[in-house]
C-alpha cells in the first residue's frame, strides 16, 4: 500500500495533517470523507525525504514513550480515549507522531479498536508489540495495567540502548580520526612529496620500494578520489538495500552470529529482546503461542526471528516452550533451564524478566571487556599506518643527507 500525506479540516476549522496508508487517492480520500471530514490536500509521499510505498517512516523510540506515558497518566485521571488523543495531539510538536495521533483519534471515533487504529494509521511505524499489547489490554479490561508495563519496558529497552551508544562512541571517533589522517596524508602529504622528489631529479630507480608504494598509492588517491568516494557510497548503497532482503538479511545474521566475541555479545543482546519482549505480553494476558509470535517477529536478528516462529508450531502442538526453543541450538544454555524452571513453577514471566536483566548486564560486561581490547587495537594500527607512511616519505631525504655528507 502507498504511503499519502493528507491534509483535512473537520466542521469546526481545525486542520489536520495525516500520512494516511491506501491502495489509490481516491480510496483514501473517501475514507476520511465518511468520517466527516473535508480533505483540502492529498498528495503520494515520494522518495525524496518522504516515505513512498514500500518505505516506512520510524517513530523516535523516546517521543513514542513519552507519549504512551502522557496517554496512561491521562487515561488514569479519568479521561475518554477520544479525549485524551484530542489533548495530546494539540500538544505534540513531532508533527509525524501528530498525524499519526489525528489519525488514530479520526479512527476511534468511528468505531475502530485503539489497537486496530494504531495498527491501521501508523503501519511501520509502531511495533506488533505495542499493538498487541493494547489489544491484550481491551480483551481484558485492564488496559491501564497493560500499557503500564509497556512503558516500562520501553524505558528498561531505551536505557540499555542509550548505554550500548555511548560505550560506542569513542571507538567510532577513534576509526573516524584514522580514516580522516589517513586520506589527509594519501591526498594532500603523499603528494607534496612527491613533488619534491620530481624537483630535485631523484628518478624512480633511486627511490625505496616502499616509497614507491606509498607515492603510488598518493597519486591514485590524488586522481581518483570522487570515484573512489562515489565507488564506496555505491557498495555502502547496495548493502544497505541487499540487506532489506530475505537472503541478504540472513547473510549478514550468519556472519554477525559467527564472529568472534561480538557474535556472542550480539546474540545475547537480541535474546534478551525476546526475552523482556515476551515477558510483558503474557503478563498482559496474551496466550503463549500468540506471544511468542509477536515476540518473535520483533527481533532483529532474522535467524533468530525465523527459529522462534518456528518453534510456535511446537508449542501450539503442546511441546514444552523450554523444549521448543532448545531445538533451535540458538539460545544460551542458561536461557533454557530458566524457561523450563519457569514453566514448571507457572512464572514463566518473572523468569523471562531474570533471563533479560541477567543477559543484558552480561552483554554490558562484555562489550565494555571487548572494547577495552579494541581501543589500543586502533591507536597502534592508526600509529603503524602513520610511522610506515612517514618512513617511507622521509627515507630518501635521509638517504640523500647521507650521500652528501659522505
Amino acid at each position: 500500500m502507498a504511503e499519502y500525506l493528507v491534509n483535512t479540516a473537520d466542521e469546526r476549522g481545525h486542520v489536520s495533517e495525516h500520512v494516511e496508508h491506501g491502495a489509490s487517492l481516491a480510496e483514501v480520500r473517501d475514507r476520511f470523507a465518511q468520517q466527516g471530514l473535508l480533505v483540502t490536500s492529498i498528495k503520494p509521499r515520494g522518495i525524496l525525504g518522504k516515505a513512498g510505498p514500500g518505505r516506512q517512516k520510524k517513530l523516535k523510540l523516546q517521543d513514542f514513550v513519552i507519549f504512551n506515558q502522557q496517554f496512561l497518566t491521562l487515561i488514569h485521571a479519568g479521561l475518554p480515549i477520544l479525549h485524551g488523543l484530542d489533548l495530546l495531539s494539540k500538544r505534540q510538536k513531532n508533527r509525524y507522531l501528530r498525524s499519526i495521533i489525528d489519525n488514530v483519534r479520526q479512527r476511534v471515533r468511528t468505531g475502530e479498536l485503539l489497537s486496530e487504529a494504531f495498527r491501521n494509521a501508523a503501519q511501520g511505524a509502531v511495533s506488533k508489540v505495542y499493538t498487541t499489547t493494547l489489544l491484550a489490554g481491551e480483551k481484558s479490561g485492564n488496559l491501564e495495567e497493560v500499557l503500564g508495563r509497556f512503558i516500562a519496558f520501553q524505558r528498561v529497552a531505551l536505557a540499555f540502548r542509550k548505554k550500548l551508544l555511548a560505550s560506542l562512541v569513542y571507538p567510532a571517533l577513534l576509526v573516524t580520526m584514522v580514516m580522516v589522517m589517513f586520506t589527509f596524508l594519501l591526498s594532500y602529504v603523499v603528494p607534496q612529496f612527491q613533488g619534491l622528489y620530481s624537483q630535485i631529479g631523484g628518478g624512480s630507480a633511486t627511490l625505496p620500494g616502499i616509497t614507491l608504494f606509498v607515492l603510488g598509492v598518493g597519486e591514485t588517491v590524488k586522481h581518483w578520489f570522487w570515484a573512489i568516494v562515489l565507488g564506496l557510497a555505491g557498495v555502502i548503497f547496495f548493502l544497505l538495500r541487499w540487506r532489506k532482503t530475505e537472503a541478504g538479511s540472513m547473510t549478514i545474521d550468519r556472519v554477525r552470529l559467527a564472529s568472534p566475541i561480538l557474535g556472542e555479545i550480539w546474540l545475547k543482546y537480541q535474546v534478551a529482546i525476546f526475552s523482556r519482549t515476551l515477558s510483558t505480553l503474557l503478563s498482559g494476558g496474551l496466550p503463549l503461542v500468540q506471544a511468542l509470535e509477536t515476540a518473535g517477529s520483533s527481533i532483529e536478528s532474522k535467524l533468530l526471528s525465523n527459529a522462534v516462529l518456528g518453534s510456535v508450531q511446537k508449542v501450539r502442538e503442546g511441546r514444552a516452550l523450554s523444549r521448543s526453543l532448545e531445538e533451535t541450538a540458538l539460545f544460551p544454555e542458561l536461557a533454557y533451564e530458566m524457561i523450563e524452571v519457569g514453566e514448571s513453577t507457572g512464572a514463566l514471566p518473572a523468569m523471562l524478566t531474570s533471563i533479560a536483566e541477567f543477559l543484558e548486564e552480561d552483554v554490558q560486561t562484555a562489550l565494555s571487556a571487548a572494547l577495552s581490547l579494541i581501543e589500543p587495537v586502533i591507536l597502534v594500527v592508526m600509529g603503524i599506518v602513520v610511522a610506515t607512511v612517514l618512513i617511507a616519505l622521509y627515507l630518501p631525504i635521509f638517504s640523500l643527507g647521507a650521500q652528501v655528507a659522505g
